[in-house]
This record gives C-alpha cells, structure tokens and sequence, in this order.
C-alpha cells in the first residue's frame, strides 16, 4: 500500500497503516508529536503501537532537535542475521540439545558473562575500533560511570522481553541464525537519565507531553546526549556481533564444516553506530541493522535528525531485517529507497495487546498451541510473548510493499528467549 495522510498540527501524518485499526492512545501520541515545534516530518510504519511519549513504530525527523524518549530506552536495539552453509536435513529431529547449547553460550534474561568477552579471541570478528569504543566510555554521563563494569560483563549477552536467539529456514530449506538485541542496561540508564535531564530543560515546560522533551543543537545538553546516544547504539552494535560470534561457535561445534555462506553485499549504504551513513561491505554473512536510533540524514537539502523507534533504514538497496513473533516467522528485506518514509521500514510485527494483557488472556497450553514445531520455552514466563500478543507478520509486510522488497521468508524451529 502506499501511505495515507492524516492532518498533523505543523506536518502532515504518513502512515503505512489504517489509521482506524490503530489504537486512539497511539493517535493521539503521534499527534503529539506533530506538535513539536522543530518537527519536519513524521512517517508512521504498518508495526505502530503505543508507546512512552512517541509510539513504537514511528520515524520522527527534526530540524536541530532530538528527543530521547522517541529513541526508546533500549538505545540501538536491532536485529542480525546470517545464512549457513547448512540444511534442514542437517540438523537433528531433536533441537532441545542445540538450544541448550545456545542458552549455555549466549547469557538470556539478567544473566550476563562471568568475565568480559574479549572479541579478539572470536573467530572472525572484526576488532577495530574496540579500545577506542571503550575508551569514550569516560566521556559518558557521570550519574551512568559506575556500571561500565556490568556493561563489560553484558556486553554479548541477550536480555529478556522481546529479545531472542533463534534458528530458522528459509523456503529453501537453508539454515539461517537470527538474534534481536541491544545496548542492555546501560543503553537503559543512559536514556532514562538523558530523558530526565531533557524534561528540566525551560523549552520543555509548554509542550503537550513532557515525555516529548528534546535536547537543542549547540546547547551542551544536546552534545552530551549525542556523545552517549552514539556510544550506546555502537555498544548494541558490538552486542550483537559478539553473541553472532558465539552463535556461530556452538553451530561449528555441533555441525563440522558449517560456514556463513551468504554474499557480501557490495557498496551498500549503512548507519555505523554513530548515526552516520557510510558505504561498508558486509563481512562475509552479517546482516545487521538498528531499528532504536537516530541518524543524521538530508532531505530535500535539510540536515535533519530521523528518529527510527521501531523502525529500520530502508534506502535503496540496504538489507534489513523485520522479524515477526515467536512461532510465526521473519523476513529478510532489501530498501526501496521510499524518500516519503525517509527512507524507512517497520521493525516487526508490532504488539497489538500489551504484556499484562496477553498474561491474563492467554494460559501456557495457548502458547505450546501456538509456537507448536518450534523448540522454545512455553512456560509461563513467556507467555506475554505468545504470537497471538503480535500483529501478523504478513499483513505488515502488505503494508509497506513500497518500502522493502522481501528476499527471503524464515521460519523459526529453535528460538531462545530471556
């Protein structure tokens, strides 16, 4: 579909969604933020739910300003992917092994490593720009500094809630690994404290939501947030790498001979942790994207600052992710380059009830029922993640026909959740 228009109070509302289907508290918040007095432009994806002070799935760009509640408090929060060289008919009919192996690998939930991971010692990893990455952790928010020690240990670990490892085929019956992650905690602590620093500031004291304060370009505030907003979204990066590392360890363990076996993606245009876009080769099999981050982009002759929250980059070419709920499946993406989304596509499914919500609705039969053929948890503790909680997965992807063009669709038959 291509999007509707929806008035806004200083821009128009672009929404690859049906603005009936969308709940009104999720309205009502992106009208919030057409309000914004440095708002150029607000682009709604299919995914849309409501969230703190801007809705999930929202794409806000703004001239000069930045508001890190729109960021989401889980700061560079994405996803990665690769293919192997392995089939289905390589893997066991018993998966409960291999996903053990990969929870006894891959701390889950507040579990974090005993002692740091040194990436240096993974195989392939590229380590460039890791001493350099740490060493501007001094540069972080004094009220943050105390817990480097708890980001060194989580630094390659998963965490909980929507977060997951999982093993997949694709309809060629090509095994693919998947992880969806970010900053952990101390990408949380930064933006809660960067959020409450923003809600003091004076510019802030008329606006209709005191959750859409936002940090000025050229005031010191703004420069500190930047510095640890980039650095936490490049935290998240390494995260990801380092658990892709140690994903692909335990496969090489249990399956000799396995390999990535995608092609490298030549010129591509990616965000590099620190809101800029560059041209990267992938190494060999990654596909990694943000889909919680700000990137410094031009349209139309404008610098302005994009906002994806629950959002990824779509520009031409550029190979995403948008992963669906446990038990129904993801799809592999490459940009289309919609300028009119800036250059944007959803995040995933998107919630359509809230976690207490699916608690009391839904009981543990409900989700062995639903995530039947895939082996994962189905106690009670991931209840709140059953696929019914989600939007479906393909009616979002009809959506955003505009945005992504699929290459691949994946379907899960291990996922490891926190």
């Amino acid at each position: 579909m291509s999007y509707t228009e929806v008035p806004g109070a200083r821009v128009p509302i672009r929404m690859w969604a049906d603005p009936a289907a969308v709940e009104p508290v999720a309205m009502q918040q992106l009208r919030n933020v057409s309000t914004l007095p440095w708002i150029e432009g607000l682009a709604v994806m299919p995914d849309v739910h409501f969230g703190k002070g801007a809705t999930v799935g929202s794409v806000i760009a703004m001239r000069g300003a930045v508001c890190p509640a729109a960021v989401g408090v889980d700061i560079g929060c994405g996803m990665s992917a690769v293919k192997t060289s392995l089939t289905a008919n390589d893997l066991p009919g018993d998966l409960s092994r291999l996903r053990s192996r990969v929870e006894a690998a891959i701390p889950v939930g507040f579990a974090m490593h005993d002692d740091p991971v040194d990436p240096r010692r993974l195989h392939g990893l590229p380590t460039a720009g890791w001493d350099d990455f740490w060493g501007r952790f001094d540069g972080v928010a004094e009220a943050v500094k105390f817990r480097q020690g708890r980001a060194l240990k989580q630094m390659g670990s998963l965490g909980g809630g929507n977060h997951f490892v999982e093993i997949c085929f694709d309809e060629s019956d090509s095994v693919w690994l998947m992880l969806h992650s970010g900053s952990r905690n101390i990408g949380k602590e930064l933006a809660e404290y960067h959020i409450g620093e923003a809600r003091k500031l004076s510019h802030n004291q008329g606006l209709v939501d005191r959750d859409l304060a936002v940090f000025i370009a050229d005031t010191p505030q703004m420069a500190a947030y930047r510095h640890d907003l980039f650095w936490a979204q490049e935290y998240a990066r390494h995260n990801r790498e380092i658990m892709m590392a140690l994903l692909q360890d335990v496969i090489r363990k249990e399956f000799k001979g396995a390999k990535p076996a995608f092609e490298p993606v030549i010129s591509c245009q990616q965000e590099d942790g620190q809101g800029q876009m560059r041209t990267v080769e992938y190494r060999p099999g990654v596909i990694s994207c943000h889909h919680n981050y700000v990137s410094e982009e031009t349209y139309e002759g404008l610098d302005l600052l994009v906002t994806r929250k629950g959002a990824i980059s779509a520009r031409p070419g550029e190979w995403g992710i948008i992963p669906g709920s446990m038990g129904t499946g993801s799809y592999i993406v490459r940009g289309l380059g919609n300028e009119a989304s800036f250059n944007s596509a959803s995040h995933g499914a998107g919630r359509r009830m809230s976690r207490n919500a699916a608690k009391k609705r839904f009981s543990e039969r409900d989700l062995a029922e639903q995530t039947r053929g895939v082996e994962c948890r189905k106690d009670r503790g991931v209840v709140d993640e059953i696929p019914a909680a989600y939007k479906p997965i393909e009616q979002v992807m009809e959506q955003q026909r505009d945005l992504v063009e699929v290459v691949a669709k994946l379907k899960q038959v291990v996922c490891v959740k926190g």
